[in-house]
């Protein structure tokens, strides 16, 4: 259950930034409206999880896979350019994240 509160957090999270973007500063109402409430939401999701994740682990996690997501959603969403120096950064967050999670509860 810590997990899928994790993914809902992440969800929430990006929506909340895509909104964001389509506020255009905050001067659109409904996408305005959307980023207090994903936002509201990833952090309320986010601290119920935080009950059983260690929290370095699930704030990178958190912060890795929303950030490799908005990403992916800038390119296809708002036609923003895709570098190969991009690609490459992406990939490394990604890994970053698996990483992290596979290292979850295993002693070093």
């Amino acid at each position: 259950m810590p997990w899928f509160l994790l993914a809902l957090a992440i969800l929430s999270e990006v929506v909340g930034t895509l909104a964001l973007k389509m506020s255009n500063g905050f001067s659109i109402l409904i996408p305005s409206s959307v980023v207090v409430v994903g936002y509201g939401a990833s952090l309320w999701f986010l601290a119920l999880c935080l009950k059983s994740i260690d929290v370095g682990t699930a704030y990178a996690i958190w912060a890795g896979t929303g950030t490799a997501l908005i990403c992916i959603a800038g390119i296809f969403l708002f036609k923003e350019p895709m570098t190969a120096i991009k690609a490459m950064s992406l990939a490394l967050v990604i890994l970053g994240v698996i990483g992290l999670h596979w290292a979850e509860g295993k002693a070093v």
